[in-house]
């Protein structure tokens, strides 16, 4: 076994990794956060790109009757992806705060729980070591 301050010393590098994980994990969840908005961004020009490819190629129609429906369809698909943006929005805002919330709650019980554990093991400690002095103690009597 291990001497106890090589034990303390091996879960205060172990809380340092914990901390040092979670500032890696706040990172990475930017990082990823940043390609999907990347990813979407891309997307939405796409489509809008293969809307205006197909207004373009009817464009001989009607001049006055093809540009009044073409205001009314880009009027149409501009409130329809507003609505659906804000919707989406909502609720992944939603869902992503009640699920950080839950995370949350859970990393807090587990660092509770270390530092309940961190204090039951100083409690150990003093003991062995009050152990240890009664044990020289009587030997020396």
């Amino acid at each position: 076994m291990k001497p106890l301050s090589e034990q303390l010393a091996d879960m205060s590098v172990r809380a340092k990794s914990t901390e040092d994980a979670m500032a890696a994990a706040k990172k990475e969840a930017h990082d990823k956060l940043v390609a999907r908005k990347e990813h979407a961004r891309t997307a939405a020009t796409n489509a809008v790109e293969k809307v205006n490819k197909q207004i373009k190629s009817v464009e001989d129609s009607s001049s006055q009757h093809w540009n009044a429906m073409k205001a009314k369809i880009t009027a149409d698909m501009n409130s329809l992806k507003a609505r659906v943006t804000t919707q989406k929005h909502e609720h992944d805002v939603k869902r992503a705060e009640k699920h950080a919330d839950q995370l949350e709650w859970e990393a807090g019980f587990a660092i509770d729980y270390a530092i309940a554990s961190i204090e039951q093991a100083k409690l150990a400690v003093l003991d062995a070591v009050d152990g240890r002095l009664a044990a020289e103690e009587a030997r020396a009597a």
